[in-house]
């Protein structure tokens, strides 16, 4: 259970390191205007994750108890959808903008509450747990829904330390990130990999 928990944080910190919608809200939040509004939308999105990690710890417990087959095609739909995550991911921009006038001109707490709205209403967040989370599963060790909070758990507190640190980093990320013609391409390579790598070991772990 200890390498499962490990090898999943370290997966857990590249999805949260690599440039996406919810790092960049995050980054250009802080950028903008300080910090803490940043952390706001941190704190709301990792909130969110509450929901889909019971979505799933509770929906694979049922799914792994009562329909062996369906778990089956779970594991082949995961597999499937990662490597579309991967393809689209190889297919996008590599680039990644920072555009200050586009940040909300909100206060700390409706930011929160945007953060939360934004990751419950991806249901992208959803099918990308439900792929992900129960490949670390172990049969046997304990519950599998104890094993999936567990794994939910690691996942938020990996992505919240990540996110948090952006936000305090703040600019000097900001212009890092501008002035670095590797940061950006080396980051979609490593999302690209790790999709993969998830892939695969859907079906030999």
């Amino acid at each position: 259970m200890l390498e499962s928990c490990l090898a999943f944080s370290l997966a857990a910190f590249l999805l949260a390191l690599s440039p996406g919608p919810d790092n960049i809200f995050v980054l250009t939040q802080s950028v903008a205007r300080g910090a803490s509004y940043g952390i706001a939308v941190a704190s709301g999105l990792i909130t969110g994750c509450i929901f889909h990690t019971s979505i799933v710890a509770l929906g694979f417990a049922v799914v792994l108890r009562d329909n062996e087959w369906l778990l089956l095609l779970i594991k082949i739909f995961g597999a499937i959808y990662l490597l579309f995550l991967a393809y689209k991911v190889y297919k996008s921009d590599s680039a990644i903008h920072l555009s200050e006038e586009r940040t909300m001109a909100q206060s700390w707490w409706k930011l929160y509450r945007v953060g939360i709205t934004m990751n419950l209403l991806n249901p992208k967040v959803t099918l990308f747990f439900l792929a992900l989370l129960p490949q670390f599963v172990i049969p046997g060790v304990m519950e599998e829904w104890i094993q999936i909070y567990i794994l939910g758990g690691i996942f938020m507190a990996v992505s919240l330390v990540t996110f948090y640190t952006v936000a305090f980093l703040g600019g000097s990320v900001a212009q890092f990130i501008r002035s670095s013609q590797w940061f950006a391409p080396a980051m979609k390579w490593i999302q690209i990999v790790v999709f993969v790598g998830i892939a695969v070991a859907i079906f030999i772990i």
